[in-house]
């Protein structure tokens, strides 16, 4: 009897279920947390975001891109972006403007399919501020040596889509998160209301 107690005691202590509480291990979250400056870059390091078809807004940094503003013109085919050690690999592909009437003058027309030469530069310091958890909106600063652009941005939930609503630095005011989301019609630029689309909606990948 004695022998058989013991054998039992002993397939009880081998079994993993059975013979009293069973034991269960919790779940691990391996989701990236987006509450900080370092684990967004760190959740975007590596991968190549992109820009294209109807992720291109009509105004990005807020300048219409149906408009010829010079070298400063904002009609693009394509624009990709490499993030790594912190900072972004910018690989811009305009379109062409049509029939314009002059710098900042109305009247011509983005064409997004006819590509010219792509535009490549890197950033110098990418700076995020004022997160909220899960990255639903944070404030982005780029510097780009000769010129910066400030804006507010969003990861999706999903974590496959970056939405960055971006302008010159100091030419735009209310595109603070404190101000609205992604997107809200807060903006003013020059001192008047700003009612474009200026959201750059870049996919995920790697």
């Amino acid at each position: 009897m004695k022998k058989t107690l013991s054998s039992a005691m002993l397939l009880c202590a081998l079994s993993l279920t059975g013979c009293g509480e069973e034991t269960t291990q919790e779940p691990v979250d391996s989701a990236p947390k987006l509450d900080s400056q370092s684990n967004i870059l760190a959740f975007l390091e590596g991968k190549t975001l992109v820009m294209e078809g109807d992720n291109i807004p009509s105004h990005p940094l807020s300048l219409d891109e149906d408009i010829d503003w010079g070298s400063a013109s904002q009609c693009f085919q394509k624009v990709t972006i490499g993030v790594g050690g912190n900072n972004f690999h910018v690989s811009s592909i305009p379109g062409t403007i049509r029939g314009s009437a002059g710098v900042g003058q109305a009247g011509s027309t983005c064409d997004h399919a006819a590509a010219q030469n792509a535009l490549v530069f890197d950033s110098k310091a990418v700076t995020l501020s004022n997160i909220t958890a899960g990255g639903s909106c944070f404030e982005i600063l780029v510097d780009y040596g000769s010129f910066k652009q400030e804006g507010r941005v969003s990861i999706s939930s999903d974590k496959k889509k970056i939405s960055m609503e971006l302008y010159f630095e100091a030419k735009a005011t209310g595109w603070h998160c404190a101000d609205g989301a992604v997107g809200a019609k807060t903006v003013s630029t020059s001192g008047v209301a700003f009612t474009g689309n200026a959201v750059q909606v870049y996919d995920i990948s790697g």
